[in-house]
């Protein structure tokens, strides 16, 4: 079975026109049931708890029609620490954390009132924002939420709560540790040394990455939250990094005669993109712009248009390719930008995305056969790779009016096996074709077969799919790119870096026999100056010295020569535990991201699992193609594994605090998704999940510690934080309501 992204994705385009985005909200769903934590006495406490750390007092009580005072006092009766405000800064960086911790608590106008939105950027959020809408699935019905005193009973429970939290927690409760996003300025800061000289030739290039705290929507509007401040850039340079990669939406950067609508701020946008490229330059990194193109667009766009409208998908239309009033357009559009900013390093595509683009982007993907579009005039009677090939054309022809230098990468993402085949040498010799290493690499885990359906980095790469595609572009006369994943995957987001670097050297070692010419090192996990991009920086030239070689000096720049030696051992045995993990599951869905902040279930909830961020109680979605005994006794071996390795490290280096506390949050989260597992698969067992509710209890008790002093934990670009330190705190009450209605069985 190959784990597929887009199979649970049921998705709607994105439109970018923000007057049209309104009234497309994701209905309420009054079916689906809100889920209601009686391990609170209201919706009121569970409100006031769950936004203690993600929005300021002033805000929380506007929603309320309370005020600061009582809100305050809330808290304080809940045992919860002193209330910080939080900057514009974090609050502007909070904002996907906020909608999820709320969406099963607030109706949407009080969210917007939360966030001090309105309604056309919320709009505009949940479907632009990396498919944020698909991962929070239906929005259930909820009723406005208004202060009232606490009741008698209400004030009860409190008072428990509280005395759980203080015996539990202690003065740890009240440490203040790292602020969130504390990463940001810690990283936005130069060091001004230099890097150290790279000897030899390069072997690959480009080598591009996402920003490891970039905000995805509209990053050349919000410029006060800069993707790539003078330390990222300077740290990414010094791991061999020479590009960085951000989302752009073409009819939001330049004018259009035919399509008045596009460009509203493009001058904007292209100021603060060659601001950007000024920048980056003096650290020898050039910017690549993601181009998911042409986005689709509602019906309301083509009363004006109608010549244009392609292909339907769900309550989207394509701008049909096949007319010639769309290729000009997206030609002249890139003419544009890159004469705009002739700095530019480039573009790299994906024509086959969740994004409904072009008329076959869901005519049928990740096959063998070659899609086909059913609805458009033009398209139903043409080929996919003919449509594409011309598609290709006219982008690449925009670009060269501008720039004879400017990198084209077209990625297949998302291309079925027979339209690749027919693709790739109708594609122009001087772009470069891009594939996934490890795509279909075939796995066995636990007796159980499987192959890698998109990312992983427990299995290492390159894939027949990726080897033989290149093949195909090599005699096509085409360079060649391979999207890899050398610091972390949705296997496990949660961290910034999978300390597995014996697994990212392998992949290194592979790569280069394949003979690719450049790496795209992440998507957007994984851009964090790492010791694992730090290892793979050396093949980024040659000669290179061994990998034996390459992990002794990296683990002694990190740690001091003493340590090497143990960190070395420590990495391995990291490596060889990781290796162990069940790929097969569906890693999109299961508790990984999470781990022991996701909340047990005594009953059903009957909630399908959100991609990403809403693991809910889905174990049997959880497993893919794994029997769920097994699934628990592969992460079981994981942690185990992972425990060796975790006790030499801690022993080796005890004043690397964050790099162990990444590494300890990796052991949390896999031995609490093998929890997890069994919780479910035993819900018949009293005694088993009592133990199982104990242990989760312990897991979040130790993660509290860590997610408090490490701001990294739990966070990522695209989804923001996945759990806060108080998220621990609130499964310590779950576990305890749990283990308490077990006793009354």
């Amino acid at each position: 079975m190959t784990i597929r992204r887009r199979d649970l994705l049921p998705l709607a385009g994105l439109p970018l026109l923000s007057p049209l985005l309104s009234p497309l909200l994701s209905p309420i769903d009054a079916a689906v049931r809100p889920l209601e934590e009686s391990h609170f006495p209201s919706r009121l406490h569970l409100f006031v708890w769950r936004n203690w750390e993600l929005a300021n007092l002033d805000r929380i009580a506007q929603v309320l029609g309370a005020t600061p005072r009582d809100v305050e006092s809330l808290g304080r009766s809940l045992g919860l620490p002193r209330k910080i405000r939080l900057t514009n800064d974090q609050l502007r960086r909070l904002y996907i954390t906020v909608i999820r911790q709320n969406w099963h608590v607030l109706p949407n106008a009080q969210i917007m009132e939360l966030l001090g939105w309105e309604e056309p950027r919320f709009a505009f959020t949940l479907k632009e924002d990396d498919f944020l809408d698909v991962k929070l699935q239906a929005k259930p019905e909820l009723a406005p939420l208004a202060w009232h005193a606490p009741t008698p009973a209400e004030r009860r429970r409190t008072a428990e709560i509280r005395q759980i939290v203080r015996q539990v927690f202690g003065p740890a409760i009240d440490a203040a540790g790292e602020p969130p996003f504390a990463f940001v300025d810690q990283l936005a800061k130069a060091t001004g040394k230099a890097p150290a000289p790279r000897p030899g030739q390069a072997v690959w290039t480009p080598r591009y990455v996402y920003s490891y705290f970039a905000l995805y929507g509209d990053p050349l509007v919000e410029t006060d939250a800069d993707p790539f401040p003078d330390g990222l850039l300077e740290r990414l340079a010094a791991s061999g990094v020479n590009g960085v990669w951000m989302q752009a939406v073409l009819n939001t950067m330049a004018p259009a005669r035919a399509f008045p609508e596009f460009g509203q701020g493009w001058p904007t946008r292209l100021k603060n993109l060659n601001a950007l490229i000024a920048r980056a330059a003096r650290y020898g990194v050039k910017i690549y712009l993601y181009m998911n193109e042409p986005r689709a667009m509602p019906a309301a766009f083509f009363t004006r248009h109608p010549a244009v409208r392609g292909e339907r998908f769900q309550d989207w239309w394509s701008l049909c390719t096949s007319t010639g009033t769309v290729r000009d357009w997206m030609s002249s559009s890139l003419e544009h930008v890159f004469r705009q900013a002739p700095g530019l390093g480039g573009i790299f595509t994906i024509s086959m995305s969740e994004n409904h683009t072009n008329c076959f982007s869901h005519g049928g993907a990740w096959g063998v056969k070659a899609p086909v579009a059913r609805d458009c005039p033009r398209c139903r009677e043409r080929s996919s790779e003919e449509v594409l090939a011309e598609l290709f054309r006219a982008m690449r022809q925009g670009i060269r009016a501008a720039s004879a230098t400017a990198e084209i990468i077209h990625w297949d993402w998302g291309w079925p096996d027979e339209m690749a085949a027919r693709l790739i040498p109708k594609l122009d010799k001087d772009v470069l074709y891009a594939s996934i290493s490890e795509w279909s690499q075939p796995v066995e885990r636990g007796g159980v077969r499987s192959r890698v359906g998109e990312y992983s980095m427990s299995v290492v790469g390159p894939g027949p799919r990726a080897t033989r595609n290149w093949q195909i572009a090599r005699q096509a006369g085409l360079r060649t790119v391979a999207k890899v994943a050398f610091n972390n995957t949705w296997e496990i987001s949660a961290v910034p870096y999978i300390p597995v670097p014996h697994l990212v050297l392998e992949h290194c070692e592979k790569l280069e026999r394949a003979g690719v010419s450049g790496l795209m090192l992440s998507w957007t996990c994984g851009g964090y100056p790492s010791p694992n991009l730090e290892a793979a920086s050396y093949f980024f030239y040659s000669p290179r010295p061994s990998p034996a070689e390459i992990l002794q000096r990296v683990a002694a720049a990190r740690y001091g020569h003493p340590a090497a030696a143990a960190v070395v051992e420590a990495w391995r045995l990291f490596s060889e535990a990781f290796a162990e993990f069940p790929y097969g599951v569906q890693i999109y869905i299961l508790p990984t991201q999470h781990g022991p902040a996701n909340l047990l279930r005594l009953e059903p909830t009957g909630l399908p699992p959100g991609m990403i961020l809403f693991p809910h109680d889905a174990m049997k979605s959880w497993c893919g193609n794994y029997p769920p005994e097994i699934v628990v006794a592969q992460l079981s071996k994981v942690a185990a594994g992972w425990k060796r390795g975790l006790d030499l490290f801690e022993r080796a280096a005890p004043r690397a605090t964050a790099d162990l506390d990444i590494a300890r949050t990796c052991y949390h989260h896999f031995q609490s998704a093998a929890n997890q597992v069994a919780f479910y698969a035993h819900r018949g067992d009293a005694g088993r999940l009592r133990a199982l509710a104990e242990a989760e209890l312990a897991l979040a008790r130790r993660q509290y510690d860590v997610a408090r002093r490490t701001a990294t934990i739990g966070y990522e670009a695209t989804n923001h934080y996945y759990y806060r330190p108080l998220d621990l705190v609130e499964k310590v009450l779950n576990c305890r309501q749990v283990l308490a209605r077990l006793d009354r069985r």
